[in-house]
């Protein structure tokens, strides 16, 4: 070996080590954890996360753009596109829903590890392997709920987070029409806004740790398929003169009864609507309005 060829090798070795240094010298990702979150805003719309193990709702879905694996997510896990993952704009996380086709009719567990969708109109954004399991589009029509049991278990088997306090801008109310409903019997109000472990809750027998990395079938199980209707919901009174003030504020707005007596509850709808499309135009209207909760529901 020449003295020049030497010199090259040093050179190179030198090279490789401080690359090595810098590599090693950088700041670890975070470590996966329990999160609920603050306020925040996207798509136009705030969102106030909360926790809710009973959480089931109705909507469209959205495909999570991310086609490569390996950004962290926002409660510190790796995103992998490949994996049974999902995107919520409230609930906590990580958590385990049962996310049905309602127009296929499969059904399949997803693990919430994200904030999204963005797009107003969709109820969760899902991993391009969960929606190709669910045959599901942008757009599909969907059910998801709360899986309490390994939801909790992966609460516990989580570590919190250290309550940070950033100087943000507060997330605005909006001059929105609103009414509080009255709890039901039994029922205790919980607070809406908390970041750490879920408080602990009377079950049957103690909640055992789930691993970090809990397994989902890797198979949708076929349902009944129940399509149902797309509307859009501005909101839920127990007053139907309230109703009505909301319903006349939007325009071409119906006021629909549910339940009776005591229990009778009045919702504020657009619809039935025949696509997609159609319930995005109308979310937008209602929006425009100034009724910030509205969202795209089926029934």
């Amino acid at each position: 070996m020449t003295r020049r060829q030497a010199g090259g090798l040093a050179a190179l070795a030198a090279v490789l080590l401080l690359a090595g240094c810098a590599r090693r010298a950088g700041p670890p990702p975070p470590a996966p954890r329990y999160l609920i979150g603050q306020p925040y805003s996207a798509g136009g719309v705030w969102s106030y996360p909360a926790e809710d193990f009973a959480l089931v709702e109705t909507g469209l879905a959205s495909i999570i753009p991310d086609t490569r694996a390996g950004r962290i997510t926002a409660n510190g896990e790796r995103y992998d596109p490949a994996a049974l993952m999902a995107a919520h704009r409230t609930l906590q996380m990580p958590v385990i829903l049962r996310v049905t086709n309602l127009e296929a009719g499969l059904e399949l567990l997803v693990r919430v590890n994200d904030r999204g969708p963005v797009h107003a109109g969709r109820v969760l954004g899902l991993s391009p392997r969960a929606a190709l399991l669910l045959r599901a589009g942008e757009g599909t029509r969907l059910r998801i709920a709360v899986e309490p049991g390994p939801s909790r278990a992966l609460a516990a088997g989580l570590p919190q987070p250290e309550a940070v306090l950033l100087p943000i801008e507060a997330a605005p109310a909006g001059a929105v029409q609103r009414e509080t409903l009255a709890l039901p019997a039994g029922a205790r109000q919980s607070e809406r806004l908390r970041q750490g472990r879920p408080p602990p809750v009377a079950v049957a027998g103690p909640v055992a740790a789930a691993p970090a990395n809990l397994e989902l079938p890797q198979q949708a199980r076929p349902v009944p398929a129940n399509p149902g209707q797309l509307w859009v919901e501005a909101g839920r009174f127990t007053g139907r003169n309230a109703a009505e003030g909301q319903a006349a504020r939007i325009g071409g707005a119906r006021v629909v009864r549910f339940g009776s007596g005591r229990a009778a509850e009045y919702r504020v709808r657009l619809g039935p609507l025949q696509s997609p499309a159609e319930a995005d135009a109308g979310l937008d209207r209602v929006l425009r309005a100034g009724i910030s909760g509205a969202r795209i529901i089926v029934d």
